[in-house]
């Protein structure tokens, strides 16, 4: 097995109002390959802060209804519950609410929920035949990252739609971007870097076990950390453009005890190392006040180089293979309709590929292996983070199972 490649053996906001059009409600099994005038019955399960803002997105596009609805917390159900017009009986909470809502009739399932659930909530609704639209990132830990993987192949043998929602693998000028590089127009790749800024959180403490969930941000275990939370935003567009995993890393991070709550770090600083000695230095930090907020990748070619934020715009800089800076303002909202106008193709097209499994494996696992080289403070290898079976593991305790 190749040592970038992990197989199956091993392993942001404005808020849309919309009013779903009306199509005639099919059954899940004749969703699949059905024509393009079906409407495909959702469930939304995490109706948080996330949930509620997707899910007028969904409703815009006119040919989804929400049917089914679970979260932890009932009134977040319920607020979801309303918006949507979901009978009471079709909305379900505690820890478990997802089984409960997976044995109802629905086509699809939209995952918000805390990462550290998601590997789970994912194998669960394969299994009960739903097609699934999952949060980034798709796990904590490397036993959770080989479960979804192996989620998404089970999916694609059950003819059944698995697609994660990255909003820059969404992005027609990122997409035009990696192709070019990817033929060549940079030449040669010699190095890069990558950066994740962004405000600190975890400033209050919780009283209750509901409350400390509530905050499962701030929560290692619940989040990954939030190199592997948010961060994996710049590692993402980085491996894409790359085009590889990481063949090792070494850097470090550091907590300064600044929150009031909650066992993440305050910053990771790393040097990958790609195939054919390509080094990318990445820098991440969420005690920034006043400075932008940027989530930056470059890449240095032979011949150009490649330049983006998250935020703002997308270019290539070469003699004679320019890609003119291309900006735009809301990647985070387009980028999530793209992504949903390309699940509901997906679905109603059969087309159970599922071509973004493969690389959300890839940047999650670029994640982990960053938080677990600042942890240990050594260098760590592709091959040696495949082989861990260490799993975080989430205090869950006085919760309503």
């Amino acid at each position: 097995m190749s040592s970038n490649k992990l197989t199956t053996t091993v392993g942001r906001r404005e808020f849309l109002a919309g009013t779903a059009a009306a199509f005639t409600i099919v059954r899940p099994s004749a969703v699949r390959g059905s024509t393009a005038n079906s409407t495909i019955e959702l469930g939304m399960l995490g109706c948080g802060g996330r949930g509620t803002w997707i899910v007028p997105l969904f409703q815009k596009h006119g040919k989804y209804k929400f049917v089914t609805c679970a979260d932890y917390y009932p009134e977040h159900a319920d607020r979801v519950g309303e918006m949507c017009q979901i009978p009471a009986n079709k909305r379900f909470s505690t820890l478990s609410a997802y089984k409960r809502m997976y044995d109802t009739k629905f086509d699809a399932v939209v995952i918000e929920t805390p990462p550290y659930f998601h590997p789970e909530q994912a194998a669960a609704a394969v299994d009960a035949g739903k097609h699934v639209y999952c949060a980034k990132p798709i796990a904590v830990d490397v036993p959770g990252c080989r479960s979804f993987e192996a989620s998404g192949k089970k999916a694609t043998e059950k003819k059944l739609v698995f697609l994660v929602d990255f909003q820059t693998r969404a992005n027609e000028h990122y997409r035009e971007a990696a192709r070019r590089i990817h033929r060549g127009d940079i030449g040669k790749l010699v190095s890069g870097d990558a950066k994740y800024p962004c405000g600190v959180m975890g400033l209050k403490t919780p009283a209750t076990p509901d409350d400390r969930l509530r905050c499962w941000y701030c929560d290692k275990a619940l989040s990954g950390d939030f190199i592997v939370e948010q961060s994996i935003h710049a590692l993402d567009v980085a491996t894409w453009m790359i085009n590889a995993a990481p063949v090792a890393a070494m850097g470090r991070g550091v907590s300064k005890g600044l929150r009031a709550y909650g066992n993440i770090w305050d910053s990771f600083t790393l040097v990958y190392e790609f195939p054919d000695s390509v080094n990318l230095s990445f820098h991440c930090v969420q005690m920034v006040h006043g400075a932008p907020n940027e989530i930056q990748c470059r890449i240095y070619g032979a011949n150009g180089t490649f330049d983006s934020d998250y935020f703002r715009f997308v270019s290539i800089q070469s003699p004679d293979k320019a890609y003119p800076r291309q900006e735009f303002t809301d990647l985070y909202t387009s980028g999530t309709v793209v992504n949903i106008n390309e699940f509901y193709q997906a679905i109603t097209g059969g087309d159970y590929s599922n071509p973004t499994v493969a690389p959300s494996v890839r940047s999650n696992l670029t994640a982990v292996m960053g938080r677990e080289v600042a942890y240990r403070k050594e260098l760590l290898t592709w091959d040696a983070l495949l082989k861990s079976s260490e799993r975080l593991e989430a205090d869950l305790s006085g919760l309503k199972s």
